[in-house]
């Protein structure tokens, strides 16, 4: 990327849900930080809602000015009602964006919400940058969702070569793209996670015996067998045994079958909680004393082997993304979820995973992105893509 002398510029960052709030967290401190920045936060979608934890309340907490508020309504977690809060979603940051002039836009990943956020910003010729490009996750139809926002994007910031690789076999002109590593292990440097006490207080948890932390989102291209689906894990999870904690569920299609047959469990198994949202800190705590993760939550290829746990990814919704050695992947069928439970709870495969290295980076993202943020070109020169064809 063309660096220039740090000039004074608003970054509007977009944030919908816990999934990129924690993400977030170590470049919205460094966009406070530099005097070269102002930050403008726009908070939407299920962070306004009360069916979710309304967990705005955890970004005014951390200290964090809200700039502009887009509440989506979602209705059901039917195809119709999400179509018609991309809608929605679309007017509202629209409206945002109206009302605040912005030098460049933050987008992170892949979600519906974030989607609208990057079409309302064509029309007003904002610069944008997106994190998290490049991956697939060939489950989902987030997948679509991420390519899309690659095209309406003028950076690219990425968290491996060979998603920098596959930006640019998009057509991106690889001046625009930047390998930064994941942002959420930034976290980790700045962050003390809970202890095991603090998170036994906090949520009324009984972690004497280390639990299976468990999240599973609904499979968008499958969301038709999510309940058959979230059955088989259930099943594997009774027969195997140990204490559960289960994390929140995306508000994707599917989700109500998915809730509905985990609080089912929870009435049948005095050793299973919920924590719909937990926070960054508790959430690193929790993954710092569970015996292994189990589900299809994207935390459990890129957070976790940070903390060398152990995890069994169920099913397809994270297919295409890289996978470290503490990741085991089985279908979505109880007798293979039960067999990687007892194949990665055992000493030689802790010992086996006791020194890895997590690829997706060091804890440096953030500032290579805020870096670069405040000295690349914006406004006309960023604006005026050029298609890159491959060679013939």
């Amino acid at each position: 990327m063309p660096f220039a002398e740090p000039q004074l510029r608003t970054i509007g960052v977009v944030t919908v849900g816990r999934s990129d709030y924690g993400p977030y967290l170590p470049i919205l401190r460094r966009i406070v930080e530099d005097p070269h920045l102002r930050l403008h936060l726009i908070v939407a979608g299920m962070h306004l809602l009360p069916k979710y934890g309304s967990t705005v309340s955890l970004i005014e907490q951390d200290g964090f000015q809200i700039g502009a508020r887009v509440p989506i309504p979602l209705l059901s977690d039917q195809p119709l009602d999400i179509a018609r809060a991309m809608g929605a979603g679309t007017i509202g940051f629209a409206e945002a964006y109206s009302a605040t002039a912005i030098d460049l836009l933050l987008l992170l990943g892949d979600r519906f919400e974030m989607h609208a956020a990057a079409v309302a910003a064509v029309p007003f010729g904002i610069t944008v940058a997106h994190l998290h490009g490049g991956e697939l996750t060939l489950g989902a139809f987030d997948d679509a969702l991420r390519h899309s926002i690659t095209k309406l994007s003028h950076y690219h910031f990425v968290a491996l070569p060979e998603y920098a690789r596959r930006v640019i076999q998009m057509g991106e002109e690889p001046w625009r793209v930047l390998v930064s590593g994941a942002p959420s292990l930034d976290s980790l440097k700045v962050v003390t996670p809970l202890t095991r006490r603090e998170l036994e207080l906090q949520f009324g948890l009984d972690l004497a015996e280390p639990p299976l932390l468990v999240t599973f989102h609904p499979v968008t291209l499958e969301y038709r067998d999510a309940g058959s689906q979230v059955d088989e894990l259930l099943a594997a999870l009774d027969t195997f045994g140990a204490p559960v904690v289960f994390s929140g569920v995306n508000a994707d299609t599917g989700h109500v079958e998915i809730s509905g047959r985990v609080k089912q469990y929870l009435s049948t198994h005095p050793n299973a909680r919920l924590v719909e949202n937990f926070g960054t800190r508790a959430y690193f705590g929790l993954m710092a004393c569970a015996r292994a993760m189990a589900g299809n939550s994207s935390s459990g290829l890129l957070e976790a082997a940070s903390f060398r746990l152990p995890v069994v990814n169920v099913g397809t919704r994270q297919d295409g993304r890289v996978r470290p050695p503490n990741v085991a992947d089985v279908a979505c069928m109880r007798a293979d979820i039960l067999a990687a439970l007892h194949r990665v709870d055992t000493p030689a495969f802790r010992q086996s995973i006791a020194s890895l290295d997590n690829p997706y980076g060091s804890g440096d993202a953030a500032a290579v992105i805020v870096e670069a943020i405040k000295r690349v070109p914006v406004g006309d020169l960023a604006l005026r893509k050029q298609f890159r064809d491959l060679p013939a």
